[in-house]
């Protein structure tokens, strides 16, 4: 990408600078013991030059906004031209006290609903079941039939507002239900636009919300893959996450092996059960996790798209550009936070919001002070 007799000047340049300016302010003020590292134990340099990436192709690696393989966004001109969706997670009580919330948020400038689901709903226990004792709408919204689906969303129009909603053993069910209240409101399935969760995989690794073993797991998840691609065409099929993942101890390098490692998993299930890999890949999405390491954190959503563009360009044969882009949702870092220090969590929160737009997300959630 550089000239290279001017990389040769630049070296032997930081060569001299390293020799006379450095060595000297060293012998002044030494520098610290500790390593200098990012949150993945990366050791950072104490200076890059364009040496550092002299074999980088700008077309191939970097390229251009909206156009393969996706480093720098999946949009042409980003926000520019439409600033991220704001999805704010919220789920609690019974349907009625939700849909108050979800009006409140919508009224305050939310621009897509967010579903939290309580832990019986989310593992396929009714609330008057003896196991949900103590858990019923605790982490979210208490789901036990067709007509709460109903009150959580009554009078929010579904043909106008994106819906996603965190559920993954049960998904097929409550997106059965989704359906069902739109079409009482006289609203087609393909005009529904959101995202059910839908991804098992992460939680044997990280959560533990499954039901149903991995084999007929995966099949309920390809059997939606199918289905959506020929009836709910504007609904994305399933959100791969790193976020679960990374809050129970991985690192960014971690979070992006983890979630494309998943991701692979689902894209091969399809296949092997006779789906075409451009039917259903542009409707895939996926979920990560934003930290402290402003950085680090930007450079690890640039990098994940570019790793998934060409996975789906040259192990799946995908011909489809739209297979190809790593389309996002993001939410700040819950593991960062202190409910004792509630105003440093304005400032921890606002880091992270901050690395997920640079990084380039799609949607975005921002966790709240206290």
């Amino acid at each position: 990408m550089f000239d290279k007799n001017r990389l040769e000047e630049i070296k032997l340049a930081k060569e001299k600078w390293t020799e006379e300016k450095v060595q000297k302010a060293i012998s002044r003020f030494p520098e610290r013991k500790e390593r200098f590292k990012t949150g993945s134990d990366l050791e950072i340099d104490r200076l890059y030059t364009p040496e550092d990436v002299k074999d980088i192709d700008y077309i191939e690696n970097l390229g251009f906004p909206g156009q393969y393989p996706f480093t720098r966004g999946v949009q042409p001109t980003m926000y520019r031209g439409r600033l991220w969706t704001m999805r704010q997670y919220a789920g609690f009580a019974t349907a009625e006290e939700s849909n108050k919330r979800y009006k409140y948020l919508l009224e305050q400038g939310q621009t897509g609903l967010s579903v939290a689901f309580d832990l019986p709903t989310q593992i396929g226990y009714d609330s008057d079941h003896p196991l949900s004792e103590g858990e019923v709408g605790k982490v979210g919204v208490a789901i036990d039939s067709l007509k709460d689906m109903e009150i959580l969303f009554d009078g929010i129009p579904l043909d106008k507002v994106s819906t996603s909603m965190t559920i993954n053993a049960p998904a097929i069910v409550l997106l059965a239900m989704y359906i069902a209240v739109a079409e009482k409101q006289g609203v087609g399935k393909d005009k529904l636009r959101g995202t059910i969760q839908n991804d098992i995989l992460k939680e044997y690794i990280a959560r533990g919300t499954y039901i149903f073993p991995p084999k007929a797991s995966m099949r309920l998840i390809t059997n939606i893959f199918e289905y959506c691609s020929k009836e709910v065409p504007k609904w994305n099929t399933i959100s791969i996450s790193g976020y679960h993942i990374r809050e129970a101890g991985a690192t960014a390098v971690q979070e992006v092996a983890f979630t494309l490692a998943n991701g692979i998993a689902y894209v091969e299930a399809a296949i092997e059960a006779g789906l075409d890999v451009d039917d259903f890949a542009p409707r895939l999405s996926f979920f990560f996790n934003a930290h402290n390491d402003l950085l680090e954190e930007v450079a690890k959503f640039r990098a994940a798209r570019r790793l998934w563009a060409r996975i789906m360009k040259e192990r799946f044969n995908a011909k489809n550009e739209k297979s190809m882009m790593l389309k996002f949702h993001t939410q700040t870092a819950g593991s960062t936070l202190t409910a004792q220090q509630p105003d440093n969590n304005i400032v921890r929160v606002t880091i992270q919001t901050l690395a997920a737009v640079l990084g380039g997300t799609q949607s975005l959630h921002t966790n709240s002070r206290d």
